[in-house]
């Protein structure tokens, strides 16, 4: 089983005057630094999907993946992206968080490969499922693909109908899931890093 991973940093930021959150300032580095920190240690190999230039993720030496469809179809467009390359790599699945999920656990993909017993998961706290946060077999790519092709754009709904299960994780302090959308919910999460 070869697990690769996907750090989802394609969002436009509007919540936060569209700004690039991937480069926020985090801790002692940034969103996507902390993301890589991690995440990198649970996976064999790590991309980020981001779309526009990728020369600014060259600190990263990470591979950048541009969405495999421009038209507006949300974080199941960089799945896709990231199916297609873990898929290429030979990988079996590709495990995904977003940049904006800043306590995600340390064993996190190896709960979520429990739950779903090689198949599709999600991640689940305080009874709130996180479809952004899965663990996908590269072989749903054709699935994704007709998805997006019949206009679907919720990432939910999709997990939901090719089975994925939920993995459920202890809803502590911070909430391991917690977002960081908004400029107060970044001052949120840096307090407890505090």
């Amino acid at each position: 089983m070869r697990i690769f991973g996907l750090i989802l940093a394609g969002g436009a930021g509007r919540r936060m005057g569209g700004v690039d959150k991937a480069l926020l300032p985090f801790g002692p580095g940034t969103l996507l630094s902390n993301a890589v920190t991690r995440f990198e240690p649970q996976v064999e190999s790590l991309a980020i999907s981001a779309n526009g230039d990728p020369s600014r993720f060259d600190g990263f030496r990470l591979p950048v993946l541009a969405d495999a469809d421009r038209g507006g179809a949300g974080p199941m467009a960089g799945l896709l992206a990231g199916l297609i390359w873990a898929k290429a790599a030979g990988a079996s699945h590709l495990a995904t968080m977003a940049v904006d999920t800043p306590f995600i656990p340390g064993d996190l993909v190896a709960l979520l490969m429990l739950a779903g017993d090689g198949g599709p998961a999600i991640a689940e706290s305080a009874g709130r499922a996180h479809p952004t946060v899965g663990l996908w077999p590269v072989s749903l790519n054709m699935s994704l693909e007709a998805a997006l092709g019949s206009a679907e754009r919720r990432l939910g709904f999709w997990a939901e109908s090719v089975g994925a299960v939920r993995a459920t994780f202890a809803a502590t302090e911070p909430d391991p899931f917690m977002n960081a959308n908004t400029v107060e919910e970044l001052a949120a999460a840096a307090r407890y890093l505090g």
